[in-house]
């Protein structure tokens, strides 16, 4: 497998995993309601686990406030018990039909937790990313070793999975400093 196959692979890896970070970043709150924070949770829906943006329709008519409506009103309080046992800290409120969550305003304490949770995050991606740029150097060096092509390629392959490396890091930066200040804006 040539040089640029082996780089494409690891291109592609690396891609999937600051997509991943991003979805999961979605899922921590923040000082504004957001249907990412509940889309992902889990309804034990006729005995299966299921997502709750399956389930349900979801708005957010005010910065504060997210409301549920079920397509299937019989599954309104399978919703609400879900959200209250999930680690959301929002109780929800429940009118047979819909359901509400009124997201309160985080403490700075809070916040200072979330802005650490997400930078620990970002450096979990970042150790994904270097682990991907490994397993492509060591891809490459055994096909040097393997004589499939030169030390000349293969020192361009090194430089180049370190330059995609250096690419995503930035990405994820961007990200968590994105996320950041909107966990920090009041």
């Amino acid at each position: 497998m040539p040089v640029q196959d082996t780089l494409s692979d690891a291109e592609e890896q690396m891609k999937k995993a600051v997509e991943f970070l991003k979805s999961e970043l979605r899922a921590v709150r923040t000082g504004r309601a957001s249907a990412g924070l509940v889309e992902h949770i889990k309804v034990d829906y006729y005995g299966t686990a299921t997502e709750l943006r399956q389930l349900a329709g979801i708005t957010v008519p005010d910065p504060l406030l997210i409301v549920i409506k079920p397509y299937d009103p019989s599954s309104t309080q399978a919703i609400a018990k879900a959200i209250q046992t999930s680690d959301l800290g929002v109780a929800p409120q429940s009118d047979g039909k819909t359901v509400r969550l009124a997201v309160p305003p985080l403490s700075q304490e809070r916040r200072d937790a979330l802005a650490h949770q997400v930078k620990s995050m970002g450096e979990q991606c970042k150790i994904s990313l270097r682990s991907i740029r490994r397993e492509a150097i060591k891809d490459i060096d055994q096909e040097k070793k393997d004589k499939v092509f030169g030390e000349d390629e293969a020192d361009r392959g090194h430089r180049e999975a370190t330059e995609l490396v250096h690419e995503n890091e930035k990405k994820v930066d961007e990200t968590v400093e994105a996320k950041i200040n909107e966990i920090e804006e009041v």
